[in-house]
């Protein structure tokens, strides 16, 4: 399937007011998607309807052809960094990867290669309060590739990572869409996001304004194609929206 996550005119509403207003794009696999918009554009909302955590009032989100909710064991569907997930301090990061291995059915051969995928072996035994930022978004990103999922929906991953940090993350993430994964990613980081998505998805007010892909790094200005779409919204139309779910 070639559409790993799908969301279908879909719609949210808090009391009387619209936070999501029929948004309709697709998250391929092969494909590396950012998805970006000013704090209150409905980001979020879309991200915790794709995982179950809101319900829609109109449309569908499917994750690989199903709403999430009919999954029997959605993170082996779906993996998840989300910029809130705490994680206790006072634990090491193998006990914490422990606890969630033990959770979802996955056993320690797995725990160890994720540790090993995101760099982590050597550490494995610290506590996570010596951890840094950019240590602790490895050890939710391992969190997140425990089931084997082949989406990722990452929250502002590259926080906290130094230049050497974020270089990797766009190399892990290049690998796990060229494997046949997808990704979803939100940042307010668009240097960052130009150097690492292959198709852009903008909000505005609940809208989609544009969908579309980008070219290549070397192509469409990131920050240009945004704060133009911020201050010239189409009336009736998606800019460039040609793979969006119909």
């Amino acid at each position: 399937m070639n559409e790993l996550l799908q969301f279908r005119h879909v719609s949210k509403r808090y009391d009387s007011k619209t936070v999501v207003d029929a948004v309709s794009f697709s998250v391929r696999s092969g494909r590396i998607t950012g998805l970006l918009g000013p704090n209150g554009s409905g980001k979020t909302t879309l991200v915790r309807m794709a995982l179950g955590l809101a319900s829609t009032d109109d449309g569908d989100v499917m994750l690989q052809g199903r709403p999430y909710m009919q999954h029997e064991n959605p993170v082996h569907a779906v993996g998840v960094l989300l910029e809130s997930a705490g994680l206790h301090p006072r634990m090491t990061a193998r006990r914490h990867l422990r606890i969630a291995a033990l959770r979802i059915g996955v056993g320690r051969a797995r725990l160890e290669a994720v540790l090993a995928e995101v760099g982590l072996s050597a550490v494995a035994d610290s506590r996570i309060k010596a951890f840094s930022l950019g240590m602790r978004q490895r050890l939710g990103l391992a969190t997140a590739l425990l089931g084997e999922p082949r989406l990722l929906v990452l929250d502002e991953p590259s926080n906290g990572l130094d230049p050497e940090g974020m270089r990797w993350l766009r190399g892990f993430l290049r690998s796990f869409a060229d494997a046949g994964g997808a990704v979803l990613l939100t940042s307010h980081h668009l240097a960052e996001m130009t150097r690492v998505i292959d198709d852009v998805v903008i909000l505005r007010e609940g809208h989609v304004i544009v969908d579309r892909p980008l070219e290549s790094v070397d192509g469409p200005d990131l920050e240009a194609l945004y704060l133009d779409a911020m201050a010239h919204v189409p009336d009736d139309s998606t800019i460039g929206g040609h793979h969006a779910s119909q």
